[in-house]
């Protein structure tokens, strides 16, 4: 196979090597995997910098098309899995961070949703501590854009609920129900973020928190860090940590088994809760969504929310513009984008309270969406063959971009954004506690005993597969 780089093409030379040894690896070019077992060949053969070549090389390890086999040598993966939110620098899957804290303790209860640990706080032994972070993602993005284009900062509010959350859901998950010390952390482009969009991010974030105190959820803001880190990025990021003290019997182990019901809870809809509608986005895969549905204008008028070393073509690949109507809804595709991300802690702790140790697991589908179950319980078959009906944000940023379904399933929630393990007999209680909250629950599927865990996602006519 012969590779030539272009210096004069306006493509960066690490780009074009990419480009060139997945063609050879589409086109079946067993030589490939002969170029690419030396970096310092590579570099001297094309006579490119040897961080040219390291850099190509990594990012098609990211996203699933080469294997590191040593410092400097690398191979094509014989289970090449082609995805465009990996193609974009995101993991869905967080292989890399999973593998670098795997020999890390993994608290008081390995199967919990979130690490516990000892209560170092007050030293009590019948209590523990959570501490866990989160943010709302590139979904600030999207804000970014809406506010520039309208000029209303107040848009950001909606961010703030995001990053809080975002660490809220997950802890509900293990067990968590109040007691809970909030702090978020800002870190802008001062140039484009001016004080307005930090001032409504923070009082966003006070306004939200007192909402959640009138729902009976007992959490507080411990204050916060604004820095200014326009090397950092062009736009604005918000991350949250949260800090929580917990009885240790009402810690949720998530040891999950099998004969259970899978309940899932909508993430579309109006909960009571709620002052509008809500797409179902989450805080999850808005990388994608973004970049699959808005157009090129974005990217030449706000350069600065691209990352510019990624492939041009799926970089704002699609057709519409904020204000334009979302296929199949009432909301445009801003709103729906910015959709502020539901919390189920309200509904949940009713359910704790009604059913206490019945619920045997809850599994916050956010990373990794629906195949999210796979990293609890052992050795069990995850069936989810009632599925929700696909919102139609997804079914647009799925039909907008040919996207596989197997990649919707595992990059989006798709539908429903919590689900509940609890033996079927209790389904019909929780589906109608669920109801008084005016958010759809049902029965989307059971566990069953297998010699490997796995999940068999069926959506109508579409069947698909995953393996832990």
């Amino acid at each position: 196979m012969k590779i030539k780089i272009n210096k004069e093409s306006r493509v960066p030379d690490y780009l074009q090597l990419m480009n060139y040894i997945k063609e050879g690896v589409s086109a079946g070019k067993e030589e490939i995997n002969d170029l690419i077992g030396d970096v310092d060949n590579v570099s001297a053969v094309l006579d490119l910098e040897k961080s040219v070549v390291l850099k190509a090389f990594r990012q098609l390890e990211f996203q699933g098309i080469l294997h590191q086999k040593t410092d400097l040598s690398f191979v094509v993966r014989a289970d090449i899995e082609s995805s465009r939110y990996a193609a974009r620098g995101v993991s869905s899957e967080k292989t890399e961070v999973l593998e670098a804290i795997a020999s890390l303790d993994k608290g008081l209860y390995p199967s919990a949703f979130c690490k516990i640990s000892k209560d170092f706080l007050s030293g009590r032994k019948d209590y523990c501590n959570l501490i866990h972070s989160d943010g709302a993602g590139t979904k600030s993005i999207v804000a970014y854009l809406k506010y520039k284009e309208s000029g209303d900062p107040k848009v950001f509010r909606g961010i703030a609920q995001d990053s809080i959350v975002m660490n809220l859901d997950d802890l509900i998950c293990a067990g968590v129900g109040s007691s809970i010390l909030m702090s978020t952390t800002i870190n802008r482009n001062a140039m484009n973020c001016p004080q307005e969009v930090i001032r409504e991010l923070i009082f966003g974030a006070e306004e939200f928190l007192e909402s959640l105190r009138t729902l009976g959820v007992n959490i507080h803001s411990g204050g916060g860090e604004t820095a200014d880190v326009g090397d950092l990025t062009g736009t604005v990021i918000v991350d949250s940590s949260a800090t929580a003290i917990l009885k240790r019997e009402d810690v949720i182990k998530n040891e999950i088994s099998e004969d259970l019901a899978i309940v899932g809870f909508s993430s579309t809809g109006k909960s009571t809760y709620e002052t509008a509608e809500n797409s179902g986005v989450g805080s999850n895969g808005l990388t994608s969504a973004r970049h699959e549905l808005l157009s090129k204008f974005y990217r030449e008028k706000y350069p600065e929310t691209a990352d510019l070393s990624i492939d041009p073509s799926l970089s704002y690949c699609g057709i519409w513009r904020l204000e334009d109507i979302l296929p199949r809804s009432s909301m445009d595709i801003g709103s729906a984008l910015l959709s502020p991300t539901r919390t189920y802690s309200p509904l949940i702790s009713a359910l704790r309270k009604e059913l206490k140790d019945e619920v045997k697991g809850l599994v916050h589908c956010s990373g990794g969406g629906q195949t999210k179950c796979l990293r609890f319980g052992s050795n069990i078959h995850f069936v989810k063959d009632q599925l929700f009906e696909v919102p139609p944000l997804f079914e647009t940023i799925q039909s907008t971009s040919n996207t596989s379904w197997h990649e919707m399933y595992k990059t989006f929630n798709m539908g429903h954004r919590m689900e509940l393990y609890i033996d079927a007999r209790h389904a019909g209680n929780v589906i109608s506690l669920a109801k008084a909250f005016n958010i759809e629950a049902k029965v989307i599927g059971f566990t069953e005993r297998a010699e490997k865990s796995c999940l068999s996602l069926q959506a109508g006519s579409k069947k698909l597969f995953y393996e832990a």
